[in-house]
């Protein structure tokens, strides 16, 4: 049973989510003693592929406040750990246009690891979030109106 610790809740609604892959992030002590307080914030990050590695931006850790002098940059890049294949396959799949990596949600797995559901993203328009809307408002529409048919 992993335990999420922070969602990003706006890639849902900005993005359409074509694929996902776990991976692990490099992180300091530190760092994940506030990860584990919940003191993370996934809002506004994205990953690049950058030669043979991936590096993740703009991810807000906040200070531990136990560590002292150990605490790092609360916005600095991290590597995440990806295996070779699955990088050539992200760079290849980024070199189509539109398409952006983007974090969902950081989570403790079984093992206590600090993993990262990284999503292969394209933006959406003003439009399609329109259509999100109107189809989510129908589908609610539908499940009333079978609800109290049931009764």
């Amino acid at each position: 049973m992993s335990k999420v610790i922070a969602t990003n809740r706006k890639a849902h609604r900005d993005y359409d989510i074509f694929e996902t892959v776990e991976c692990g992030i490099a992180l300091v002590g530190s760092e994940v003693k506030s990860i584990r307080a919940g003191r993370i914030n996934l809002n506004d990050s994205f990953a690049r592929v950058e030669g043979n590695q991936v590096t993740l931006y703009n991810t807000h850790i906040s200070h531990y406040a136990e560590a002292s002098y150990l605490n790092v940059e609360p916005v600095r890049t991290r590597k995440l750990l990806l295996h070779k294949k699955q990088i050539k396959k992200i760079a290849g799949q980024l070199a189509q246009r539109g398409f952006t990596l983007i974090p969902l949600k950081i989570y403790f797995n079984e093992r206590g690891f600090a993993k990262l559901e990284l999503a292969l993203c394209k933006g959406k328009k003003i439009y399609d979030k329109r259509d999100d809307v109107k189809r989510r408002e129908a589908d609610l529409a539908v499940r009333r109106l079978l609800k109290n048919r049931r009764k």
